[in-house]
């Protein structure tokens, strides 16, 4: 593949990093559901953001699968609709895989702007599971969750990438 002019060439990522990144966003998201009562519409989903690196960078590693059984762990932790976020992390990770070619030659911030549907779809599909099944509307606050994720997007790559941009045995005469 042809990099981008000025893009810094990554080290391989490695899965137990990968996973554990994984295990702490549903952790994260889990300690969230319990702090915020009634689990505020507008609080991003930490899952998802995750989720969407992963597929948009490590598409044969993190799939559809992962994201179904995540959605499934959730479901279990909130007592939601079973299924309710496994169907819309699914979607979300094939969507992510879908554009993991093209998102990449973006710049991080343009990155996020194109990340913004596909977050955005992924709450429609959560909130239509909702509606099926006989809820209510959950308000405009549904509306800001996918923005807020999108704002997030730039710290995620930093924090996800930082492995990855270190030198194996750094060294003053390499560049890299």
């Amino acid at each position: 593949m042809i990099m981008r002019p000025g893009q810094q060439l990554l080290l391989p990522a490695n899965p137990v990093f990968i996973w554990s990144s994984l295990i702490v966003a549903l952790l994260l998201d889990m300690l969230l559901g319990m702090l915020l009562p009634a689990r505020a519409a507008w609080v991003p989903d930490i899952v998802a953001l995750v989720i969407v690196f992963w597929t948009v960078h490590q598409p044969l590693r993190i799939g559809i699968g992962v994201a179904f059984v995540l959605g499934l762990a959730l479901d279990v932790h909130q007592s939601s609709l079973l299924g309710q976020h496994a169907l819309a992390y699914t979607a979300l990770s094939f969507l992510g895989i879908t554009i993991h070619r093209r998102l990449l030659w973006y710049s991080v911030p343009s990155q996020a702007l194109q990340v913004l549907p596909i977050l955005a779809t992924a709450h429609l599909i959560a909130v239509l599971a909702r509606l099926a099944a006989g809820d209510g509307l959950p308000g405009w606050g549904v509306l800001l969750a996918p923005v807020l994720e999108a704002l997030l997007w730039p710290v995620v790559s930093v924090l996800l990438l930082a492995p990855q941009r270190r030198a194996p045995d750094p060294d003053a005469n390499r560049p890299l």
